[in-house]
């Protein structure tokens, strides 16, 4: 377990926290005066390993070379110069700190980025961090690496096992695709239609962009189910209709080692190390496309339910009789911020090609692709 100390006085800023992967919808926008919960599950923080945050400078005032260097490719609105390492955790567990008057301000329902640091440590007054949590962001406090320092503490007890694949799934998180949405200032806490879960948006943005990068330019076939519903559609539309196709399948533990003749594996990553799950055999030669753990088990294993009500005790086989998840009215759309910051960063995007589909992402989300 790790504690997180102001590095100004060593004053104690959290309490124990395991690590976690980093979620890949922790620098998303989500719509319009959505409220957001929070990020990180309690107990927990993770780490940005790219700099983020201010000082940031226009793509125009960045050299290509140094751009490639950082791993960016492709043109974005600005780079940060803030430091890597920037860690993130819930705001309940966060101690001793304080906001900083001055710099609490934000956009339209709470606090944001703007200002610069907008927490400070109670003991000291140093500046360590920012809390957000204006509409359209998750909330969460994100810790400056260089103004906190880590100490590592004995607490056997507290501290989660690593999960085994297999664990994993009896044990493992699991993301519904759809989720309720909640909107500031609204008469109603929770609209009457369900959304797809900005999770799922966010995940699917991510492994959308490393499918074009694995198709070389030809079509891409994806298993039928949520997978087809997720990512079918944009994948038409974006890669020209000329054949041979290559095939994506999803593989991963507790799935039969079939397909070793796939071009492309959509595999998870392991919510606590981020590890990437590694097929064997011929697939051990496909691209393998992450999707975070939950969502992957959700379109791996989708869910069951049954047709009518049962009385008495629950038959062999039967999972449960209650009413299932509400699904989404609207079209499933990819969110094109995770879209684009995962594919400036694949080298695949040098590709003319798949440039053009980067240049025309405003045209894209317009014909409702994303």
């Amino acid at each position: 377990m790790i504690v997180f100390l102001c590095a100004g006085c060593g004053a104690r800023l959290t309490g124990p926290l395991s690590q976690v992967e980093l979620p890949v919808h922790a620098h998303q926008k989500y719509g319009n005066g959505i409220q957001l919960p929070v990020l990180m599950e309690p107990g927990t923080f993770a780490v940005e390993p790219e700099p983020w945050g201010h000082p940031w400078r226009r793509w125009d005032e960045v050299d290509p070379d140094e751009a490639a260097a950082r791993g960016i490719y492709a043109p974005v609105h600005a780079v940060s110069d803030g430091p890597a390492g920037t860690v993130v955790l819930a705001p309940g567990d966060a101690r001793g700190t304080v906001l900083v008057p001055e710099r609490a301000g934000g956009y339209c329902c709470g606090l944001a980025w703007g200002d610069g640091p907008n927490l400070a440590c109670e003991a000291c007054g140093h500046p360590v961090g920012n809390r957000i949590d204006d509409c359209s962001l998750w909330q969460a406090v994100w810790l400056d690496p260089d103004a906190v320092r880590r100490l590592p503490v004995d607490d056997a007890e507290a501290e989660p096992p690593i999960l085994t694949w297999t664990e994993l799934l009896t044990k493992g998180p699991t993301t519904p695709p759809s989720a309720p949405k909640t909107r500031w200032g609204s008469s109603l806490a929770v609209d009457a239609r369900w959304s797809w879960s900005p999770q799922w948006e966010a995940a699917v943005g991510r492994a959308l962009a490393h499918l074009l990068a694995a198709s070389d330019g030809r079509p891409v076939t994806v298993p039928q189910g949520l997978a087809a519903e997720v990512f079918q559609r944009a994948l038409d539309a974006l890669l020209p209709a000329v054949p041979p196709a290559r095939r994506a399948v999803l593989a991963g533990p507790g799935l039969p080692t079939r397909d070793a003749d796939a071009d492309i594996v959509i595999v998870p990553t392991h919510p606590q190390t981020g590890e990437l799950w590694n097929p064997s055999g011929q697939a051990a030669g496909a691209y393998p496309v992450p999707l975070p753990f939950g969502v992957w088990r959700c379109m791996a294993f989708p869910e069951r339910h049954l047709g009518f009500p049962i009385s008495g005790t629950m038959p062999d086989g039967v999972l449960r009789d209650d009413p299932p998840t509400p699904r989404p009215y609207e079209r499933f759309h990819a969110d094109p911020g995770t879209f684009q910051d995962t594919l400036v960063r694949l080298p695949a995007v040098r590709s003319p090609w798949l440039r053009e589909i980067l240049d025309n992402l405003t045209h894209h989300q317009q014909a409702r692709l994303f």
